[in-house]
């Protein structure tokens, strides 16, 4: 099976991703998709609202979060991969662990979404034996102390270059260029000051060929803006940064709210 080519994909138009978080913790929805019926339901919505392609994560990664077992998150995905094979659109695997991309690899996954930028033991060796596209975040830290004091003397070069030496690891493997996404992981070890320089940052990491994903859905960021509390209350400053991103050359966004995003990137794609 040919790797999923994401260049010629997010060249047509931008992309929504949208995000199913199997887990019991989530900072967004609390567990609302924590069942495999509410998942399944949820993947089912979103297809309907016309998304792009299904972000599905067995681990949360929010600031505090503990981390889980390969194991448990194979547990919770349980059937939900099996019952989604052969749905309308690409599916997306959020995982650092090797063993569930594996499985979710053998399950038709067609992209791999790591927040630690394939960077755990044994993860680059399951992309070598199955490759697949892939796309690379930008963490400093873990997500149960990241957000304690972030720090760096120039966010956007350190970001950067971190990214720029994930995808040429990923180059070595054999992999194709057309098949890396990057991420500059906003929220993930970073404070207001440091998402604000790497959002002005966009036109500059998307200049380097590799399709920009960006994430800032509900985020903490928005809320320090808008003032806000409670996450599902910013879906509204989100579509404004979603639609800013899109200016600065970000061409897959990842979201909660997929109806709103979608008519945005239409509208947006129909007057640019």
């Amino acid at each position: 099976m040919a790797v999923f080519d994401l260049a010629a994909w997010t060249r047509e138009r931008p992309r929504v991703m949208g995000i199913i978080n199997v887990t019991p913790d989530s900072f967004s929805d609390g567990g609302r998709f924590f069942a495999r019926d509410s998942a399944l339901g949820q993947a089912e919505r979103m297809i309907a609202d016309g998304v792009d392609i299904l972000d599905l994560g067995a681990e949360s990664t929010r600031p505090g979060a503990m981390p889980v077992s390969a194991a448990e998150e194979l547990d919770r995905l349980g059937g939900i991969l099996e019952c989604l094979r052969g749905v309308p659109v690409p599916l997306s695997l959020d995982t650092s662990s090797a063993e569930v991309m594996r499985e979710g690899l053998r399950l038709g996954v067609s992209l791999i979404n790591d927040v630690r930028a394939l960077q755990r033991p044994g993860v680059l060796d399951v992309l070598a034996a199955h490759p697949a596209a892939v796309c690379l975040m930008h963490m400093q830290g873990e997500p149960g102390r990241m957000q304690h004091a972030p720090a760096y003397e120039n966010v956007v070069h350190e970001v950067e270059n971190f990214l720029l030496n994930r995808a040429r690891a990923c180059l070595a493997l054999g992999l194709p260029a057309s098949s890396i996404a990057i991420d500059p992981g906003f929220g993930f070890g970073k404070d207001f000051a440091h998402n604000h320089a790497l959002f002005k940052a966009l036109p500059r990491l998307a200049g380097h060929g590799f399709p920009v994903l960006v994430g800032v859905s509900r985020k903490r960021m928005i809320a320090d803006l808008i003032g806000q509390s409670a996450p599902m209350e910013r879906d509204a400053g989100s579509l404004a940064a979603h639609v800013m991103a899109l200016e600065r050359g970000a061409r897959i966004l990842r979201v909660h709210a997929v109806k709103p995003s979608v008519d945005a990137v239409r509208v947006w794609a129909g007057l640019v």
